[in-house]
């Protein structure tokens, strides 16, 4: 039980803006600032989004490139996970910045209904970007929006694009997709642990399902947990959080309230499969 867990923050995203929350961090500067804070509050994994100057969603490999190289002056041996998500961003120049090579990107298999928007991701798409992971040695994380998803990974699994112990990531709670709901998190793990045995893997909570979705993966033994301005603003329905750092703080007294302990630096990239630092 007293295995490490990575904590994972999503520190920006797509979707919130700094009228949501003024702690969002939207430059490069204030994304490396509040990494570096999130990290030394315990998270050694950033998922990370850029934004233009605009505050709308950026594919600008450059801007990757600039938090990246702050990340790595100023987060020793912090795990680096580049977004290839779709809400803003053209199909085209969704994996521009895998060529900066970071530890791990994100990849969704398959298509589902946002609030707004239909989030496309065709299987030509898919293959293109799991391809140009694994020729940058990109290690990917697997986004599961659906049960089919899991089908589209084990696809990449036995084409050769992705080894047979992908990261697993399941998203629970956005709306019009899967509802953050125990019992479908049990059939997900259920269907995983059949297809993808070697699997590691952790659950997203969106929103106000942050900290019940948290629990839920690590009453049932969940590699990493995920937290972040990304999907939740909040401390409570009163008070906004007062950045990333706070948001992880929650999350390791979380993960040592289950009688488990924060990953290391170390202990996150050997959990992971990651060999380079």
């Amino acid at each position: 039980m007293n295995a490490p867990v990575v904590i994972a923050v999503a520190i920006t995203g797509s979707v919130p803006r700094k009228s949501d929350n003024p702690a969002l961090p939207v430059t490069v500067a204030e994304q490396i600032a509040s990494t570096q804070a999130a990290y030394e509050a315990g998270a050694t994994l950033a998922h990370i989004h850029v934004r233009n100057d605009d505050e709308t969603p950026s594919s600008d490999p450059d801007r990757f490139a600039a938090v990246q190289e702050g990340l790595r002056r100023h987060c020793p041996g912090m795990i680096v996970q580049f977004s290839t998500g779709g809400r803003g961003r053209d199909p085209a120049s969704r994996g521009l910045s895998l060529q900066h090579r970071p530890d791990m990107a994100s990849l969704s298999t398959g298509s589902v209904n946002f609030p707004s928007i239909v989030y496309e991701n065709h299987t030509t798409l898919v293959t293109d970007l799991a391809g140009q992971m694994k020729r940058f040695g990109v290690r990917p994380e697997i986004e599961i929006f659906d049960l089919s998803h899991l089908h589209g990974a084990l696809r990449l699994v036995e084409a050769g694009l992705i080894d047979a112990r992908p990261h697993v990531q399941f998203v629970m709670g956005v709306k019009n997709a899967m509802p953050a709901d125990p019992h479908l998190l049990d059939l997900l793990l259920g269907e995983m642990r059949r297809l993808l045995p070697e699997a590691t893997w952790t659950a997203a909570g969106i929103g106000r399902h942050q900290a019940e979705v948290m629990e839920w993966a690590l009453a049932r033994g969940a590699d990493a947990v995920r937290t972040g301005l990304e999907d939740n603003i909040r401390i409570s329905r009163e008070r906004l959080a007062s950045g990333n750092a706070e948001l992880v703080a929650l999350a390791a007294e979380t993960v040592r309230r289950h009688g488990r302990r924060v990953a290391t630096p170390a202990e996150a990239r050997s959990s992971l499969g990651l060999t380079r630092a």
